[in-house]
Order: C-alpha cells, then sequence, then structure tokens
C-alpha cells in the first residue's frame, strides 16, 4: 500500500529530529589514524556559518559541456535553477520529491547513510534544505549528462547537502555533480550526503569535480553508492582544491554479478589538507572491482589516501584490485597512500599496491634533450601521470577542464617543483 504524503514527511522529519540530537550530543571531532595522521576542525569556526539563500536564477558555470539532459543547481541553502531536457526523467529539489515521489523516496531515502555516523553526518541529516533527487525509470538510455552543481557564493556560508539517485533496472545515464567556489576570502563550510542506487542491470557513469577554489572552505562529506544484481558503476572523482576535506567514499557490490570500476585523483597545493577514505565493499559473490587513485601534492600540502577493500563471509568468487599512487612535487608537501584488505571468505582474487614517489630527473633530463623546457617537460609528465584517471571519464569537455586546471595549478606550482626537483638531482 502506497505510503501517504504526510507520512513520507513524517519519516523524513523523525529522521531530522533524532540526527539533531546525535548532532548536539557530538563534540567537533578530531581524526587520527594509525598515530601518524591528523584531521583536525580547531580552525573552523562552526558558529559563524549560516546556511544563505539567494533568488532564483542561472549562474554563470564552467562545466565543460553545455549539453545536458537535465540540470540543478543549488547555491547555498536553496535551489535556484532547474532545467529538465529529457522528459523521460525526473529531477528536482530533493525536498519537492518527498511530497511528489513519496514511494520512491520511503523506499530509497538515506537507506545507506545513518545519521549517527559522527557529527557532521547528523549535522546533514538535521539541516539538509533544497537537495537533489535524480530518477531514471526502467529501461531509458540517456546520452546526454545529468548535471547537478553545488556553489558556495561567499563566506561565512554552511551548505547542508543531500543528493539521492536512482537508476532504474537495465537503464544507462551519466551523472555529474560539481562543487564550486570563488576565491573569496573567509570560512564556509560544505557538509553533503550522496546516495546511488543502481539497480539490477543498470549501467552508470558518475563523476564528482571538486574545486573549492582558494577560500577557506572545508568539506565534510559521505558518499556512497550500492550496486545491483548485473549492474555497472564507473565511478570517477576529482578533487582540485578546497581548504580541508575529510571524505568517505563507499561502493558496495550488493548482489551477483555486480561490477564497480573507481579511478579518482586529487592535486594539492598551498596549505590544503586532504583525508579520503574509501571503501570497495563486496556484500555479495561473483563481483568485481577495480580502484585506482592518484594523487599530486605540491606547497605545504598534506594528503592521505585510504583505500579498503572488504569481501563479506557471504561473497566468495570475487576478483577485485585496488591501487594507490601519490606524487611529490615540493619537499614541504607531506602525504600518505594506504591500501588495505579485510578478506572474510576463501576463493577470492583480492590484491593492492601503493607508491609514494617523485618525479625521475632523468625522464625530465631526456625531454629537455629534446627540445622543451623545462617547465614544460614537467607538466607533459605530470599531466601523462593524470591521464589514466581523465581518460576514464570519457567525457571530451571535463576532460578538458580538468586538464586545463592540472595545468594552471602546475603552473603556480613552477618555482617550488623546480627547485625541489633541482635539489634532488644535486643530492644524487
Amino acid at each position: 500500500m502506497p505510503a501517504s504524503r504526510d507520512s513520507v514527511g513524517a519519516l523524513v522529519e523523525e529522521r531530522r529530529k533524532a540526527a539533531l540530537e546525535a548532532y548536539e550530543a557530538e563534540p567537533v571531532p578530531t581524526w587520527r589514524r594509525s598515530g601518524f595522521w591528523t584531521t583536525t576542525l580547531r580552525g573552523l569556526d562552526l558558529d559563524a556559518l549560516e546556511p544563505k539563500r539567494y533568488d532564483e536564477g542561472l549562474p554563470e558555470l564552467d562545466l565543460g559541456d553545455e549539453e545536458h539532459a537535465a540540470l540543478i543547481v543549488q547555491c547555498g541553502a536553496n535551489v535556484v535553477h532547474t532545467d529538465v531536457v529529457d522528459e523521460r526523467i525526473t529531477v528536482m529539489p530533493l525536498e519537492q520529491a518527498v511530497e511528489e515521489h513519496e514511494e520512491l523516496v520511503r523506499e530509497y531515502f538515506a537507506k545507506r547513510l545513518p545519521h549517527d555516523e559522527g557529527k557532521f553526518a547528523a549535522g546533514t541529516a538535521a539541516f539538509w534544505t533544497g537537495g537533489v533527487f535524480i530518477h531514471v525509470p526502467k529501461n531509458v538510455q540517456i546520452e546526454k549528462p545529468i548535471q547537478v552543481v553545488w556553489l558556495i557564493d561567499e563566506p561565512g556560508t554552511a551548505q547542508w547537502a543531500h543528493t539521492l539517485a536512482i537508476v532504474g533496472e537495465h537503464s544507462e545515464v551519466k551523472i555529474r555533480e560539481f562543487f564550486r567556489a570563488p576565491d573569496f576570502e573567509g570560512q564556509a563550510l560544505h557538509s553533503g550526503a550522496f546516495e546511488l542506487y543502481a539497480l539490477p542491470g543498470a549501467q552508470v557513469d558518475l563523476a564528482h569535480y571538486q574545486d573549492w577554489g582558494r577560500g577557506e572552505v572545508y568539506d565534510l562529506s559521505t558518499r556512497r553508492v550500492e550496486i545491483r544484481r548485473d549492474a555497472r558503476v564507473k565511478w570517477v572523482p576529482i578533487h582540485l582544491g578546497g581548504r580541508l576535506t575529510k571524505q568517505t567514499l563507499d561502493i558496495i557490490t550488493a548482489e551477483d554479478g555486480s561490477d564497480m570500476k573507481h579511478t579518482g585523483m586529487y592535486f594539492t597545493e598551498r596549505d590544503e589538507h586532504l583525508d579520503l577514505f574509501t571503501t570497495d565493499k563486496h556484500e555479495a559473490g561473483h563481483t568485481t572491482g577495480d580502484t585506482v587513485w592518484k594523487g599530486v601534492l605540491t606547497g605545504e600540502s598534506r594528503a592521505s589516501y585510504e583505500g579498503l577493500i572488504h569481501i563479506l563471509p557471504k561473497a566468495p568468487e570475487v576478483d577485485t584490485y585496488l591501487q594507490t599512487h601519490q606524487m611529490l612535487l615540493s619537499p614541504r608537501a607531506r602525504g600518505d597512500a594506504i591500501p588495505s584488505l579485510i578478506v572474510e571468505v576463501d576463493n577470492v582474487k583480492a590484491s593492492h599496491g601503493g607508491t609514494v614517489g617523485e618525479l625521475d630527473e632523468e625522464q625530465i633530463f631526456y625531454m629537455m634533450s629534446r627540445g622543451l623546457p623545462r617547465a614544460e617537460a614537467v607538466r607533459v609528465l605530470v599531466e601523462g601521470y593524470f591521464e589514466e584517471v581523465v581518460q576514464r571519464l570519457e567525457d571530451p569537455g571535463l576532460e578538458e577542464l580538468v586538464r586545463r586546471r592540472i595545468a594552471e595549478k602546475l603552473k603556480g606550482a613552477e618555482d617550488q617543483v623546480r627547485e625541489f626537483i633541482g635539489e634532488r638531482a644535486e643530492a644524487v
């Protein structure tokens, strides 16, 4: 029997109430890993931040590609623009979907996102406004991407965000989420929750592009993807800017035959702090996975990536692999790359590997001997290092946006990279 609007609304409000209690009971956290890595929010003045609402209208955006099946933009605390070109799909504010799509919301909303996983998960569950709801019905193939944009336009903003995406059986779709802010002075917060459900046989091409600019934007988010029987999700997260980012990204292969490819990248600069934890979780057997992450560190930045493969007891015949790589381009940058395994069943294939290294001066010298200036040689090598990730986007406009931002960041770090590589060469 379908749930009434009041019952679904009551469900959401009851969750808000429980989450608010958890939020108020939790202190502002500090995360420590193995005694040598700390992520702290002691520099964040949370009390000085507040939700900000804006008039409707389409802001100026650079998303790499003008064409879309749908575009939804939230600035601060409210959705300011929605454009659905393909009428077969539903894209609207989540607040609206709670009233108009109560059966779907009741079945999937927060199914994989408990509100009590920490202070900011609770805060997001309690305070989210606007929000994004995506539904692709059964047997629908969408060629152009669904684009979701989260904007923070000014300091002093607290943005509590929630995206719920449901892709029906045997449907095909591209979903792109962008997280953007101009360069401003002052603090802001994005605390986000993302959940995607790929139903049996669905094919989902998912990308997240984060570039919070040079301001003091703190990003504390959880993103989870559930993949059903014989469905496939290709997920490419891109992290290119943010004062402090602490994110958990989980993919759950939940039924037999599900498959995932998770390929991510990050470029940190100045005093940025990035803390990523990803999980390739296999709840069912006969599932496959492939995780590759690459990062570059400049300035005095800190970056930690920890990736976990977790195979549960009732998940035999799993075949999965995790690799993580970091490249240091500054003597003051610090990073670690930690792959790990938890295997609770026999008869699986699971392996991992990780590296932390620097540019090879011999490769630079070779390219310079062929007529390239040093800065150009460094740019070509770093772009080549990232190219495996960029090409998995399979989106020419977004690929060009990512390459352009990498080139800009390398240009800004040119002096320190030259000094660092020169020091290493002299030491050899």
